[in-house]
């Protein structure tokens, strides 16, 4: 039966539509009505020969009030759809339409309130966007230039300290913008994978020293030990967003770690996957924060480095993109009975890449 209703209606797609120039859903039903009243009214006189005037007049009268009132009900979902579209014109997307009816219409009222609902959500992510970029601006921007108005204003000499001030400055815009880049490729779907196989062992001793770099560029006596996995493992991944991953990971780690800290890294496969990990000594991340660190511009009580809010959201944009996971779980115990310190961020990736997305 409804492989019949499915090719009817696809037949009925291909004849004409002669109700369109009609600009009311409520006339289009009473003409739908009387016209089937009509043609039902035309066989009664071919089989009988007569039809009684009045009663004819008084049953189309009736059918045409009980069509109106009826498709009231209808018809107020397309007009608060209406009426909430042109809102949304206006930028106002908290307007939402009364889903009760079960058919089409019905159906079209709970797409319509799914649609306003994240356009909601896009349009306040939007603005989060801007305000976040724009106070992430104005700090190293309001930096440098008071460097630099020193410098002019002669209350200040271009010594080596105080160039090295603005160059970090600017160093931190320039990662920002880089970031924000890598955003607007995420979002925009434009950013594929270009997998390679990569030898773990190799590319995380690659990964710690240049965490290693970075770290002693800014001043940080952080110590990053790793735990070596079995010779010859390898991981079909792209190296370079696999670099952005660890350089954000190892980088966060290396910022939150107490001086003289440790960063533990490790790699370890697991049923056809490879689990890394990455431990620091800092003071953690309280466990009703974990779902939301991997969220743009969250930084939480973490803050003492700096940090633009965004490289945890890169991580776990670029893991995703491999097919894996990133989570936040609980740190090691060092010893029994000692209370638990530190972040544990465990990265879980794929050893080898799926068809779909190999190809």
């Amino acid at each position: 039966m409804n492989r019949f209703w499915t090719l009817l209606n696809r037949a009925l797609d291909l004849l004409p539509r002669p109700l369109d120039p009609v600009r009311s859903i409520k006339i289009k039903l009473g003409i739908l009505l009387v016209t089937a009243g009509a043609v039902g009214m035309g066989i009664f006189i071919i089989g009988i020969g007569w039809v009684p005037p009045k009663t004819v007049i008084a049953a189309i009268t009736v059918a045409l009030l009980t069509s109106q009132v009826l498709a009231h009900g209808m018809t107020s979902p397309l007009r608060e759809m209406t009426a909430a579209a042109r809102a949304m014109a206006r930028g106002d997307y908290s307007r939402r339409v009364r889903a009760t009816s079960r058919d089409e219409v019905g159906e079209l009222a709970t797409a319509f309130n799914q649609m306003a609902a994240e356009l909601a959500e896009s349009d306040r992510r939007r603005r989060e966007l801007i305000a976040n970029v724009s106070h992430e601006l104005r700090t190293p921007i309001t930096a440098l230039q008071g460097v630099l108005e020193n410098i002019v204003d002669g209350v200040a000499e271009p010594e080596p300290a105080t160039l090295r001030v603005a160059l970090a400055q600017t160093e931190r815009l320039g990662h920002l913008v880089t970031e924000l880049l890598d955003l607007s490729r995420l979002d925009a779907g434009v950013v594929p994978l270009r997998r390679v196989r990569v030898d773990v062992a190799d590319f995380l001793d690659d990964a710690v020293r240049q965490a290693e770099v970075t770290a002693s560029g800014a001043g940080r006596s952080v110590h990053f030990e790793v735990r070596r996995p079995l010779p010859g493992l390898t991981i079909e991944a792209d190296p370079w967003r696999l670099h952005q991953v660890f350089a954000n990971l190892l980088d966060n780690a290396a910022r939150h770690s107490p001086p003289g800290g440790t960063v533990l890294v490790t790699a370890e496969p697991q049923a056809g996957q490879l689990r890394f990990e990455v431990i620091d000594e800092g003071s953690g991340i309280p466990v009703d924060e974990r779902s939301r660190v991997f969220d743009r511009f969250t930084r939480g009580d973490r803050t003492s480095g700096g940090g633009t809010g965004l490289g945890l959201a890169i991580a776990h944009w670029a893991v995703e993109l491999h097919g894996g996971s990133i989570t936040v779980t609980d740190p090691p115990e060092k010893s029994p009975g000692q209370p638990r310190t530190g972040c544990r961020i465990q990265v879980t990736l794929p050893l080898t890449a799926t068809r779909s997305e190999a190809a």
